[in-house]
């Protein structure tokens, strides 16, 4: 794996700083906007069904999250996403807690039949549920796959036609041929609300500058897992953490990343 390639992608970030429209939670808003403004991109958060094709018309990224989701929020993102794939704007959908109700699956699988999808964001039960591979999912939080995640993963990009992303100890990443590993974080990330959410703005970040979407997804969980690693150091629970992880974020340095990026690319005919 070409490290300097990551370590390229945050210094594009930075100097592009890019606008990263979010349709999102209203547990975790307030952190995605920060996380966004620490990468160096920037952040607007905007649902309203008057002006969301607008807003995604001159974003850089677009950013879906249904993580306190509504029948006038999907509506909103659905319109967003229609207008996003119009200006060729990639979309981030992380279903959040599908698998848990009929509604938050089915809102997840609409968004990702009827738009152009860049990036699907979720943890191995999120996206288990949405493969039709028995998912299990706990309010929000994860209960496994119900069958290898690596193959889940790759089967459904491959089918859904995106790029991948399993969140976890070690995260997946796979557009279905190509196969990304990323060993970077720490517990504590998963100790506290919302630490997901902002992994799908950070991938919004990077898949705004380059549209490589297994590179750029690998470079912004690596960028986050990173920041969380030294975060830990200095933390003395949940909530020191969560500003340390905010300060290791908006410090780090591209030389950071590739001196400490930990992912590994896989060959298909290692699987």
């Amino acid at each position: 794996m070409n490290l300097q390639s990551l370590a390229d992608l945050l210094s594009r970030v930075r100097a592009e700083r890019p606008l990263i429209h979010h349709i999102t939670n209203t547990v975790t808003v307030n952190d995605c906007a920060n996380v966004t403004l620490c990468i160096g991109a920037a952040p607007v958060m905007a649902e309203a069904p008057e002006e969301v094709g607008e807003m995604a018309a001159m974003a850089d990224a677009l950013v879906l999250n249904i993580g306190t989701l509504s029948h006038h929020q999907v509506a909103s993102m659905l319109e967003a996403g229609r207008r996003a794939n119009e200006y060729n704007v990639p979309v981030i959908i992380d279903p959040v807690g599908a698998g848990a109700t009929r509604m938050r699956t089915d809102a997840a699988l609409m968004l990702i039949d009827r738009l152009e999808v860049a990036v699907l964001k979720g943890n191995a039960g999120e996206i288990g549920a949405l493969a039709g591979a028995g998912g299990k999912v706990r309010g929000v939080d994860s209960q496994g796959a119900g069958g290898d995640a690596l193959t889940i993963a790759r089967t459904y990009a491959k089918d859904a036609g995106t790029t991948v992303v399993i969140s976890g100890a070690t995260d997946i990443v796979t557009d279905g041929s190509r196969v990304m590993l990323v060993d970077n974080g720490h517990e504590m990330m998963g100790r506290l609300s919302g630490t997901g959410c902002m992994a799908a703005s950070l991938a919004g970040a990077f898949a705004a500058v380059s549209s490589d979407y297994v590179t750029s997804s690998a470079a912004a969980l690596a960028a986050f897992g990173l920041a969380g690693e030294v975060a830990a150091v200095r933390a003395a629970g949940p909530y020191s953490f969560r500003t340390a992880l905010f300060d290791e974020l908006a410090a780090l340095l591209p030389e950071d990343l590739l001196k400490g990026a930990r992912v590994r690319s896989v060959e298909t005919h290692e699987l």
